[in-house]
């Protein structure tokens, strides 16, 4: 069950949390480069959490097989792209269903945090831009640390 924790977590610590900026226009989604610049900032940063000692021992079933990891990179983009008020929809469980009984630690979130920012960081997202996706975080990480 853990090692499917990551990929969860992952995949659901930016789902469609209300921005306040990208909740009545796509400003946010144009300003962050669209679909194609978040599809390079996810493919960045599924690299550096595979590459991330500390938290890639959940993530191994899922970059070891190449569908799993297609549809688990295209629904992280659904979810970035959805948050930030772009045109894509994203149709995962809530924070708290689908990490219920996953005994994810504090730690194990704020290791995905850093590979984000690091990402984020790579592609030179401005820091507004960068607080805003970031800002869907924070609410959500009391459903998704159990311990």
């Amino acid at each position: 069950m853990r090692k499917f924790t990551l990929m969860a977590l992952a995949t659901s610590f930016l789902a469609l949390a209300p921005l306040s900026q990208a909740s009545s226009n796509d400003a946010l989604y144009k300003s962050l480069g669209g679909k194609k610049a978040i599809v390079a900032v996810v493919d960045d940063f599924v690299g550096r959490v595979a590459a991330d000692n500390r938290i890639n021992s959940f993530f191994k079933a899922t970059a070891s097989d190449p569908k799993r990891l297609a549809t688990f990179k295209k629904n992280l983009v659904d979810q970035i792209c959805e948050a930030a008020g772009g045109p894509c929809k994203y149709k995962g469980k809530d924070m708290k269903t689908a990490h219920a009984g996953m005994g994810i630690g504090s730690a194990d979130f704020d290791a995905l945090v850093e590979d984000l920012v690091a990402a984020l960081d790579k592609f030179t997202v401005k820091d507004g831009d960068k607080q805003a996706l970031l800002g869907v975080l924070g609410p959500m990480k009391k459903d998704i640390v159990e311990k």
